[in-house]
């Protein structure tokens, strides 16, 4: 499913019943598992694009909880087999999957159809308010040839 050297996908499933569903999104146990740094959600409007930024030391665990979103992926890192690849991942309430982005890997997202997305994020470092991990560039730089 993934092209990019070190990114994972896990495929996910809602376990029903008569009171709702539930869905283990990652595991402690789960092969991939490294370390816990904390866990947050971020929105975004219909047609919204949260792009491009990476990190040089944390890794990404995304998976959207309501609405769809396409989420890609650039290896970005010169030393990858993968460098220069693109991922695509089409996720959210139709396709639930969770997306284990490395370091270095840029990434971004866009919402999906007409409501608000929903991405949550676990990664394996506590944001720094001080020093953040954390590089922008624009959406549609031109140093990745992607159109949204």
């Amino acid at each position: 499913m993934a092209c990019i050297e070190g990114v994972i996908v896990k495929k996910l499933n809602y376990i029903p019943d008569e009171r709702g569903r539930l869905m283990e999104i990652m595991r402690c146990d789960d092969p991939f598992f490294q370390k816990f740094g904390q866990i947050y959600i971020t929105t975004a409007f219909p047609g919204v694009i949260k792009a491009w930024h990476y990190h040089r030391n944390q890794t990404d665990h995304f998976s959207v909880l309501v609405g769809m979103a396409k989420v890609v992926l650039y290896d970005n890192r010169e030393d990858s087999p993968t460098f220069g690849a693109l991922d695509e991942f089409f996720t959210g309430e139709f396709n639930p999957l969770l997306i284990r982005i490395p370091p270095l890997v840029i990434h971004g997202f866009k919402a999906l159809g007409n409501r608000e997305s929903v991405l949550l994020n676990c990664p394996t470092e506590p944001y720094n308010h001080q020093i953040p991990d954390e590089y922008r560039m624009s959406f549609n730089s031109e140093a990745i040839q992607y159109q949204w």
